[in-house]
């Protein structure tokens, strides 16, 4: 990648934030909300289509809303993407990522159990809403809450290194595993702080949220 001006929040720094923030979701939403894969919907489709073959309404509605929830954070980034993109001096990005941190802290403040479906409603939405807003890391395509896209992504891009000796597929490649990697310490964290404080184990991913959000405050030269 030749030399230019690169936003900030499609640097590999953000991306390594975010991507933690998605492998911690992903850890908290299944070990602690249900069982349930708040980042990437496929398992929670497949997992649908299983309950509608055994007419199970309760589990049902325990997947579908997650996914409906989801669709609904993309529709809301575009709108805010239209609305805000060239209103005040706050960029668009910071303000999802502040909706984001806010929406995770109420997410902490849900009692684990019955009130499950709550919390996997809004870490649906702002895993949407994250993945939707930020796509691309130093112009590359990439997802921050789920791995499976980043890791065909990256084993192509190291392929095309074998065969061509090109060390921007390697670089590339490097990208992308690096994010699968923020992914697993993000998991890992989560599963490690679930232990700790629970559902308030959260608020750690606000924290690095608002973070993220000062980090886009500036930009820098790749």
């Amino acid at each position: 990648m030749d030399e230019k001006r690169l936003q900030t929040s499609e640097s590999l720094f953000l991306a390594a934030l975010l991507a933690i923030v998605g492998g911690f979701l992903d850890a908290y939403s299944y070990l602690l909300r249900g069982g349930v894969f708040a980042n990437a919907q496929t398992g929670n489709i497949a997992l649908l289509g299983v309950y509608i073959q055994r007419r199970n309404g309760s589990m049902i509605i325990h997947y579908l809303v997650p996914i409906l929830a989801f669709a609904a954070g993309v529709v809301l980034v575009e709108i805010m993407k239209k609305t805000f993109k060239t209103k005040g001096k706050i960029h668009w990005r910071q303000r999802i990522v502040v909706l984001e941190a806010v929406l995770l802290a109420a997410v902490g403040l849900i009692p684990s159990g019955k009130m499950d479906v709550m919390a996997n409603v809004l870490i649906s939405f702002v895993c949407a809403v994250q993945v939707q807003t930020f796509r691309k890391v130093h112009g590359n395509a990439f997802a921050s809450t789920m791995c499976t896209g980043n890791l065909r992504s990256g084993t192509e891009s190291m392929f095309q290194y074998r065969q061509t000796k090109d060390r921007t597929f390697f670089e590339k490649g490097l990208k992308y595993y690096s994010v699968i990697a923020f992914f697993i310490i993000g998991a890992v964290i989560g599963g490690l702080m679930t232990g700790i404080a629970e559902e308030k184990s959260v608020f750690l991913c606000s924290i690095v949220l608002l973070l993220s959000g000062m980090i886009m405050v500036q930009e820098y030269r790749n």
